[in-house]
């Protein structure tokens, strides 16, 4: 048996400011800080054998937090570019209300909530679903099956991504789903490799 901890980055700054951030590296907030120490207390009492995280700040710093405040800042932690936001392209640094006022409510909601919907100059949900779950099943999922408990530390739509492939769920489905700042997901596999979801 294995377990797979997810964990969407404490609140950043453009968070706080309601701009579309994507590849832009902005870090956390005093907010995001507590968020992440949060998740530390949830993760404080499992095993974890190895991280992954974006290239970005606001994830790296909030694995750092977790793995000081669980008290295991030495194991490996690999960072991949594969793990990143989904890029919003011409949008990022743009207030969201903002942009609904110059574009219309109905294609910003389009640009953010679609599945296959790519705002200028950046991805869709689906491009982000097609570099996220090669690199999960390359990369994380033989680790899994030697038995390694791993935690993921990365990004709303990334997350959201794998949430998706794991739970064999829908384009219009995993558009429902939220994914909390600083709350761990955990996914169980047995020995068959099947999964199972338990909420912390």
């Amino acid at each position: 048996m294995a377990k797979l901890f997810l964990v969407r980055h404490g609140q950043s700054l453009w968070n706080l400011e309601n701009r579309f951030t994507g590849w832009q590296d902005i870090d956390i907030t005093d907010a995001g800080i507590e968020e992440a120490k949060r998740a530390a207390v949830i993760l404080k009492k499992e095993k974890i054998d190895i991280a992954f995280t974006s290239t970005l700040i606001r994830a790296q710093h909030t694995l750092t937090i977790i793995l000081d405040e669980i008290g295991k800042p030495n194991i490996p932690v690999i960072i991949d570019k594969a793990l990143n936001e989904r890029s919003y392209g011409e949008l990022e640094g743009l207030n969201k209300a903002e942009t609904a006022l110059k574009y219309g409510d109905e294609q910003v909601h389009a640009w953010r909530r679609s599945y296959d919907v790519v705002p200028p100059g950046g991805e869709s949900l689906k491009d982000t679903y097609n570099r996220v779950i090669p690199y999960f099943e390359a990369t994380i999922a033989p680790l899994l099956k030697e038995g390694q408990n791993v935690l993921i530390v990365a990004h709303g739509n990334s997350l959201r991504s794998l949430i998706m492939y794991l739970e064999h769920l829908s384009p219009e489905e995993i558009l429902e789903r939220e994914i909390a700042t600083g709350i761990p997901v955990t996914y169980i596999f047995d020995e068959y490799f099947h999964v199972s979801r338990r909420d912390t």
